[in-house]
């Protein structure tokens, strides 16, 4: 279901300030062969992408139904003529319906008075044209005072918020992007190593760059498949979904999963590493030794493309197996098989958050990427391909800061000591350094906020006192924007616009592949708008040029003009690849300047960073003991006798997202914990019993999980939990309680000395069994009229029913 297209384009040229990273070849394939519209059975199906709330950060193909005498949404099923997807689609999607129709979904713009923030009675419902003006004075008052380096712009996971909230913040005049989570422990380690080291970012070839998929006659299934601090059936990472991994293994895929947890493919892999959590990087060193002592590396590709291989060769020295096999807790055998796997043709690698939340995270990243790099795997069939932002489409990363502010005004943005954020590709503002200025104004004060499809305070406000709560409330005016009213957004916003959902808006959707509309299917419930059209439309208040078009469907177009194609004719043609090529570094397509080689400073894939040193970090991975483990911290071992990882994954929500949906919150009513049987029957306690989880920091409580799928000295705990059904104002664990559950109170807030990293993955902990008075939620202190004047609900569509 495809068609190819010529189309105009020359390799030389760039859009403005916005210059082409990769030569792109002059030809496209599309879906423009089947319809983006049509009637069926009284209803009007259309195809889309669920590229923002709710859902999670993939941007599933879809068909949205719609009533075609009302135009009220109906249902919505996976698009299975969609390549990428192929008709797939996790709980969260196929329940939109009850998102969509939810009581507590908002729908009109409100203000409060900032001397009431965290009261539910204090809101007031105002029109679009009232919040915008009334951001715009606030926001433009302190810029012309402080510069705009005093407010933040902040939002959440990668989906349509990223680049529009930057630009948002360029167009004020503020380099302040921003995201809560300590560390910045999401994702961008990885991409900052990878572009590093190797000038790129690399994904498993699954065939998802080709629009026939496994049928593609240049492709091929990997032989081996790592599965490497992921679980992408559930969580499917940075736009690599889990069941290419099983399709891959149809076709004979071997898999090995590096895991603390018997994970669903972990119980199919061919070989299972239970790792101690924390101990990444020791692994893939060991792993390079044994590669390199026996003589399984690629010879021809290290000579040709590599840079300091005798430097690594010399760094992987002290890692030998009986040393790996301590601070792991693996077999030597186990490390031996999973060296040989590596060595393999094709061999590739879907690794994931665990690797980004971890204090070593820069050199775990650069010792995995070594292993795939010195193995020959860098873009060949089956193997790791180099992606990126086809045709420069600013729809998921950030614009590129240089369009607007001078190295200069770059230093303003917080955190701009850490040279690898900085200079790494990232733009993102320091998320540490950030929150310290926010709690305590120095080096200066930052006097606004804006806060756009994140929940920092359910969910990457790691630190037992409530730092980024604090640090909001000094600010003299936060405007939220979300679905839902949320504790961040109770706690601590003046004004509160209210988004819709991926069924009632227009936007694009890309992540490294190729390109698809998100189409409108129905009108948007009450007076709630889309980021891009927020955005859009206050953006144009601040710098027209930064958002170019007289209407958005203008400023699409503009996102996708090096495509050669409006945004009208991208919806007809339903999903855009640029063609793949194999092996681009040896035809010039890798590079800018269209010379052979990688986009680093050697023109190779550098195991010895020459960019790492002239930043002042150490150019070569290495391992390091977390700082909180068996072995760093022994006497504190004895009270706190288990190693802590937290965040795994549920089918039943994203991240803090879907707490209000009924029919997820049925199979997941509240967080839990895993411990293993043989720890749960030492301590006494029992599945379904609510537990202390304390660390050296905090405490916090969770239900019990007893399962073997853990290892005895490790528990696993839930994240990102808050309690719609509690009462909104803060009664002792913050708003809609907040703290009351939420595994963030026992971890601290500490980046890595690169700026990147936490300790999310890797602490320590004791368990115990909560007495009955412990376990019920905070009581509100006065039950109050749901819709009392006041009320933040009077502006949800409960309200509206209600009438």
């Amino acid at each position: 279901m495809t068609m190819r297209i010529d189309i105009p384009h020359d390799s030389d040229e760039s859009k403005g300030m916005r210059p082409t990273f990769f030569n792109e070849p002059p030809v496209m394939y599309t879906g423009g062969d089947v319809p983006w519209q049509w009637e069926e059975d009284g209803m009007i199906c259309t195809r889309s992408a669920a590229w923002s709330a709710p859902g999670c950060h993939d941007g599933c193909g879809v068909i949205v139904y719609t009533d075609k005498e009302t135009g009220k949404f109906i249902k919505v099923e996976g698009d299975e003529e969609n390549p990428y997807y192929q008709g797939r689609l996790c709980m969260r999607c196929l329940d939109v319906a009850e998102a969509i129709y939810h009581p507590d979904r908002l729908l009109h713009p409100m203000k409060r008075d900032p001397k009431f923030r965290g009261k539910a009675d204090k809101w007031e419902r105002i029109t679009w044209e009232e919040a915008y003006d009334m951001i715009d004075e606030k926001f433009t008052k302190i810029r012309d005072e402080y510069g705009g380096k005093a407010i933040i712009f902040a939002s959440g996971t990668g989906r349509v918020t990223p680049p529009i909230n930057a630009r948002l913040g360029y167009a004020l005049g503020s380099i302040q992007y921003s995201y809560f989570h300590s560390g910045n422990a999401c994702y961008v380690p990885r991409v900052a190593a990878a572009n590093t080291i190797q000038g790129c970012y690399t994904c498993p070839d699954f065939s998802m760059q080709f629009p026939d998929r496994y049928d593609n006659p240049e492709w091929v299934a990997p032989k081996n498949i790592f599965v490497w601090g992921n679980n992408p059936l559930i969580a499917n990472a940075d736009g690599n979904l889990g069941h290419w991994v099983v399709d891959c293994m149809k076709r004979g895929s071997k898999l090995i999963v590096v895991d603390p947890r018997l994970t669903w493919l972990a119980a199919k892999a061919d070989l299972w590493l239970q790792i101690r959590p924390g101990t990444d990087s020791m692994l893939a060193l060991s792993m390079g030794k044994y590669i390199m002592e026996n003589d399984l590396y690629d010879h021809e590709f290290v000579e040709k493309w590599c840079y300091g291989f005798e430097e690594y060769e010399k760094a992987c020295e002290p890692y030998n197996l009986d040393w790996a096999s301590e601070v792991t807790w693996l077999d030597k055998e186990d490390i031996i098989a999973a060296a040989k796997y590596m060595s393999e043709k094709p061999t590739a690698v879907q690794w994931g958050l665990a690797i980004d939340m971890n204090l070593q995270c820069v050199t775990a990243s650069q010792a995995l990427c070594n292993l795939w790099c010195i193995t020959g795997q860098i873009d060949i069939p089956g193997g790791m391909i180099t992606v990126h932002d086809p045709y420069n489409t600013e729809v998921w990363l950030p614009p590129d800061p240089r369009e607007v502010f001078t190295p200069e005004q770059e230093k303003e943005r917080i955190g701009s000591n850490y040279e690898m954020i900085t200079n790494s590709g990232m733009v993102q503002c320091q998320a540490d350094s950030m929150i310290d200025q926010l709690v305590t104004g120095r080096p200066f004060k930052i006097r606004a906020a804006w806060i756009q499809s994140t929940n920092p305070l359910a969910c990457c406000a790691q630190d037992p006192e409530p730092r980024v709560e604090k640090g909001l409330r000094n600010c003299e005016f936060v405007v939220g924007v979300d679905c839902f009213m949320t504790p961040t957004l109770m706690a601590n916003c003046d004004v509160v616009l209210p988004l819709c959902f991926y069924p009632e808006r227009e936007g694009l959707r890309s992540v490294w592949y190729y390109i698809q509309n998100t189409n409108k299917a129905c009108e948007p419930m009450g007076e709630s708008k889309d980021d891009f059209q927020i955005n859009w439309e206050l953006g144009r208040r601040w710098n027209k040029d930064l958002w170019p078009g007289e209407t958005l469907e203008e400023y699409f177009s503009y996102l996708i003009k090096e495509a050669g194609i409006t945004y009208d004719k991208s919806r007809k043609l339903n999903w855009i690849y640029p063609e793949f090529h194999y092996r681009k570094f040896e035809k010039g397509e890798q590079r800018p300047d269209g010379k052979v080689g990688f986009n680093t400073p050697t023109g190779r894939i550098e195991l010895w960073s020459t960019l790492l040193a002239s930043w002042g970090q150490k150019p070569l991975p290495y391992f390091e003991e977390p700082p909180m483990s068996p072995y760093s911290q022994p006497e504190l071992y004895k009270e706190y006798p288990l190693v802590l990882t937290t965040g795994a994954r549920h089918y039943e929500s994203f991240h803090s997202e879907h707490r209000q949906m009924s029919r997820l919150r049925s199979r997941l009513p509240q967080p839990l914990f895993e411990i293993h049987p043989d720890k749960a029957a030492e301590l006494g306690i029992e599945d379904g019993d609510w537990c202390w989880i304390e660390s050296p920091i905090g405490r916090c409580r969770e239900v019990a999980k007893v399962t073997p799928i853990v290892d005895p000295r490790v528990v696993q705990a839930d994240h990102g939990w808050w309690f719609p059904e509690a009462d909104p104002e803060d009664q002792g664990e913050g708003c809609f309680a907040t703290y009351a559950r939420n595994i963030n109170v026992c971890l601290p807030s500490e980046c890595g000395d690169t700026g990147f990293g936490n300790q999310s993955k890797c602490y320590l902990c004791k368990v115990y069994k909560c007495t009955p008075e412990e376990i019920p939620l905070p009581e509100p202190a006065q039950p109050k009229d749901r819709f009392a004047e006041g009320s933040f609900r009077n502006s949800t569509l409960e309200a509206e029913m209600e009438d």
